[in-house]
């Protein structure tokens, strides 16, 4: 295999072991939380590979290797378009927790959830507390 092969196939890797990251539905707060981080992590994994990618398609013109031009400006674009939905999909789910966070009680499973404010530090943070039984 010459270096050209190896480059290919340490970009397929790469590329491929990214193509399909994991995603549930939040059921509390807590999740929803977890999910913004993972999908900070997702962002910065999408960047990462796009900004590799287009060192492989630079090696590629420095070669005159068609296919690493190719390879790295295809993993390079793919790369950019999912770091974009990722960024706009982390926007979605922050306005989600902001929603939560704007009402000062909700209901879920027939139970009333009251959010309440706690200082602590001179920072002020909100939780919710699960109420009554609603009929």
């Amino acid at each position: 295999m010459n270096i050209s092969t190896h480059s290919i196939a340490l970009a397929g890797v790469i590329f491929g072991s990214t193509l399909a990251p994991s995603f549930a539905p939040a059921q509390n707060l807590s999740d929803l939380q977890k999910i913004l981080d993972n999908r900070q992590n997702k962002k910065n994994e999408w960047r990462n590979i796009a900004i590799g990618s287009g060192a492989v398609g630079l090696l590629g013109l420095l070669q005159h290797d068609n296919r690493l031009v190719f390879a790295g400006a295809a993993g390079a674009l793919y790369s950019s378009w999912r770091y974009e939905q990722d960024r706009k999909s982390q926007s979605k789910l922050e306005r989600t927790r902001a929603a939560y966070f704007s009402r000062d009680h909700f209901v879920r499973n027939g139970y009333r959830y009251n959010r309440h404010t706690k200082w602590k530090g001179g920072k002020k943070y909100y939780y919710f507390t699960r109420g009554p039984k609603v009929r």
